[in-house]
């Protein structure tokens, strides 16, 4: 092992030496294998160990992106090779005996999203004493398509495997595997619900952090006509043997036409009316149950949890899709019957509400805001649960615009105030608000995963304490009681296929 002042810092792992880069007094490993490339033989399989190599490897740069979505302008992959599957680290020390780890479980609708986004860069969290993990995961159809003769949650899967690595090669970088810490936010906070879920992941992560939890996982059913309809943009059965021979970005380009299309499946419901592809398959297997049903009956025993939300949580959207300022009575009320427990009752819940703020509420409850207290509410039924509301509003793109929108707490957490997109939120001048409450943030998040006290009270149904991140952050009840008393008797069970009109 180099010492952490070297040029280029050299550690053994279960798989061979190697040599990575100092960056800002950390020592950063990117782009190290932790499974075989998913393709050929293995093509939309469950992933399998990496295999050894001779020398020393370079880690100096990130493993390509795995095949994605390009709805929202990503590039499909970075590589032909199928080398997807690989970890990044960060350390503060090499030598250190047993620090905290903190593992990043990357979002993105489960359809985008690589652990290269600049956004994650996991420096900052390294100098503030922990080690710091990234990795990638199959996405889209290629890690969530469900077709027969292949693995359901194949991209959960490859979570699973990666978290085995660290337990298994941590210790050579610094960190405690006895102490890992899971985060991540939207459809990283929703595979972080199901893998406290997953019989395979037990014991691999000690305390976990859920940003904005999406609602959604897919029954079998829901998943399979889906995947019959990405087959079929192909001219072809819904077979692995199939598919497996047609190019990942082909099938990830039949996955993109199928969701552009999804408003013409009537028949997907809920699925439909957000136009997601892709979501956890509740299959009884990789998946027993949704996370709130399995938490509440006892899963997960001693993980210890963070969870919360952004106050406004659909407005970036909205914004993306042109919606602010758009939304007619006709929408708003289509959405409402679409997702509220009880339409009438959300009108009079909120009787100031205009119709584009009532479409904004609803969406924003049943996607993100009341996922993520009911999974407070089944965790502190068995364990220790924490709640936060971030309600800072974004100052990027005009104040107003966006309020405290999903994924502003992306930039707060990492610290990287203007990298990539985050600078569209906070704006390429972050205000001094911004740094303070990006320190506030972190503090928080590696004291949870040093001692597992973030510092503010746990959640229970009697107090609510809540952690409100504000310009001054504080501790209050609750604050969007109204709805969680609407959504009470939500059971937010696995999305269905709709069989009647």
């Amino acid at each position: 092992m180099s010492a952490i002042g070297s040029a280029d810092p050299e550690v053994r792992v279960s798989t061979g030496r190697l040599r990575g880069r100092m960056e800002d007094g950390v020592a950063v490993f990117r782009g190290v294998p932790f499974g075989r490339p998913p393709v050929g033989a293995l093509r939309l399989a469950a992933p399998v160990p990496a295999e050894a190599w001779d020398g020393v490897r370079e880690a100096g740069e990130f493993g390509p992106r795995p095949p994605q979505s390009r709805l929202l302008g990503a590039s499909s992959a970075d590589g032909a090779d199928g080398d997807w599957l690989t970890v990044n680290v960060w350390s503060p020390d090499l030598g250190a005996a047993r620090l905290p780890v903190m593992v990043w479980i990357h979002g993105g609708g489960y359809m985008y999203g690589w652990s290269g986004d600049p956004v994650f860069d996991g420096r900052v969290l390294a100098r503030d004493g922990v080690v710091m993990v990234t990795f990638n995961y199959r996405v889209s159809a290629e890690g969530f398509g469900h077709f027969q003769g292949a693995p359901a949650n194949r991209g959960l899967l490859d979570q699973v495997a990666a978290l085995r690595w660290v337990q298994d090669n941590i210790a050579a970088f610094g960190g405690d595997p006895d102490r890992v810490t899971v985060f991540g936010e939207s459809a990283g906070a929703g595979s972080i619900a199901a893998l406290m879920t997953m019989p395979s992941a037990t014991g691999l992560f000690r305390r976990a952090i859920a940003q904005s939890v999406p609602g959604m996982f897919f029954s079998p059913e829901l998943a399979t006509d889906i995947g019959a309809a990405v087959a079929a943009e192909l001219g072809l059965p819904p077979l692995a043997g199939e598919l497996a021979r047609q190019s990942p970005e082909r099938l990830i380009d039949a996955g993109d036409t199928t969701a552009e299309k999804m408003g013409d499946y009537p028949r997907w419901g809920h699925a439909a009316h957000v136009r997601t592809l892709c979501a956890p398959v509740v299959d009884g297997e990789v998946l027993p149950e949704v996370p709130w049903r399995s938490l509440a009956d006892g899963a997960a025993h001693g993980v210890e949890l963070i969870v919360g939300h952004t106050r406004d949580e659909y407005r970036l959207f909205m914004a993306i899709s042109g919606d602010t300022g758009q939304i007619t009575a006709e929408r708003a009320d289509t959405a409402l019957r679409a997702l509220a427990p009880d339409p009438e009752a959300y009108r009079d819940a909120y009787p100031g509400a205009d119709e584009e703020r009532l479409y904004e509420l609803v969406h924003s409850d049943w996607l993100f805001r009341m996922p993520s207290v009911r999974l407070a509410e089944a965790r502190q039924k068995h364990g220790r649960a924490h709640l936060y509301e971030l309600t800072w509003p974004a100052p990027g793109m005009g104040g107003d615009l966006l309020g405290a929108c999903h994924g502003l707490g992306l930039p707060l957490t990492f610290g990287n105030l203007t990298a990539g997109s985050a600078g569209l939120l906070i704006g390429q001048d972050p205000p001094p608000a911004a740094a303070e409450l990006s320190a506030q943030v972190r503090a928080a998040w590696i004291a949870f995963a040093t001692t597992g006290d973030p510092g503010w009270p746990a959640y229970e149904p009697q107090n609510q304490h809540t952690w409100i991140i504000d310009t001054k952050p504080d501790i209050a009840a609750y604050p969007e009681e109204t709805s969680r008393e609407l959504w009470a008797g939500h059971a937010f069970g696995p999305l269905a296929l709709q069989t009647s009109p």
